[in-house]
């Protein structure tokens, strides 16, 4: 197990598969992009499918979603998803994707195994779209969120990030658009993960802001059970039924007392939390011939190490090294 000193079990595996992106989101990386890692320094599809056996059959790991930058990107990401596929303990298999190249994709993954998708779309206009994303996709966007739900990658997710003078007033747009077409929407707080390092907490569109806004249009209830647990999503059922909208409150609702995850980077290094400026080397392990219990142990070893949260309330909070697109979602 991935066992950490405040009694956490990490079962949840991210896994970057790249730092690239054909978006250039403002919230996430400045219009002329960034310094990429170099080929030698990504893992190969060996070594990521090596790295994913060893913490479904040594980690008690249940769970592997494949982000990016933007994975699909990875040209041999259908592989990756078919072998992560075949492994025993199976373990349930997700991607998070700005669903460019879904719309021709989207039938091969699911055959490979895939089991759902979450696809990042912040607007139902293009132009607001172009505005945020400085790249004119729309359309392709919308495409992609189509072919994975004719795919069966059901229950199709879509996450949005709302900007205060941008999109900040379209929550009620995006959940009416999303429950027309059975997507279900998460709306996502924005974090301090920018390598511009731009955010700011005073202006912020948070949870509440995004709760009333909706409540303006819709009747929201809280879900039956009541239990978040890990989930990073707190949900509502929309209008008694049978949708649902999620709201993942990072900044202002950390759901740290209960996290389950554990990360992997496109270049091998182990992270325990978003926002932890501490890494742990597993493909200078690797490629120095190490055994898959030696990487198991270097990986519980980087698990004891977990915070209790992100920091984000302190004072001395300083923002990771690495932006969100380096780290993956």
């Amino acid at each position: 197990m991935l066992l950490d000193t405040f009694g956490r079990t990490a079962t949840d595996l991210r896994v970057s598969l790249t730092d690239r992106c054909n978006l250039r989101c403002t919230y996430c990386m400045p219009e002329e992009g960034l310094a990429w890692l170099a080929k030698p320094e990504l893992l190969t599809d060996e070594e990521v499918v090596r790295l994913v056996r060893v913490a479904v059959t040594r980690l008690g790991v249940t769970e592997v979603r494949f982000t990016g930058g933007e994975p699909l990107l990875r040209p041999g990401l259908v592989g990756i998803v078919e072998r992560c596929a075949a492994l025993a303990p199976r373990p349930r298999l997700s991607l998070t994707t700005n669903g460019i190249g879904l719309e021709r994709t989207a039938a091969a993954l699911r055959s490979a195994g895939l089991d759902r998708v979450n696809v990042s779309l912040d607007t139902t206009d293009p132009e607001t779209f172009h505005r945020i994303t400085r790249r004119r996709r729309h359309a392709d966007v919308l495409r992609g969120l189509a072919a994975a739900k004719a795919a069966g990658l059901d229950p199709v997710k879509v996450n949005a990030v709302l900007l205060p003078g941008l999109n900040d007033t379209e929550a009620p747009a995006l959940l009416a658009w999303a429950v027309e077409r059975g997507y279900e929407l998460r709306f996502i707080e924005q974090m301090p993960l920018d390598p511009q390092h731009g955010w700011q907490r005073e202006g912020m569109i948070t949870a509440g802001d995004i709760l009333a806004s909706l409540r303006t249009r819709f009747s929201l209830t809280p879900e039956e059970d009541g239990e978040r647990g890990s989930a990073p999503a707190e949900r509502w059922v929309v209008d008694g039924g049978p949708h649902r909208v999620g709201v993942i409150a990072s900044v202002t609702r950390p759901f740290c007392r209960a996290c389950d995850r554990t990360r992997l980077t496109a270049d091998g290094q182990v992270r325990t939390c978003l926002f932890a400026r501490e890494e742990s080397d597993l493909r200078g392990a690797l490629r120095a011939g190490a055994d898959d219990e030696e990487l198991a142990a270097r990986w519980r070893a980087a698990t004891l190490g977990k915070k209790a949260g992100s920091g984000l309330d302190d004072p001395g909070f300083v923002q990771p090294r690495r932006p969100m697109s380096a780290i993956g979602g």
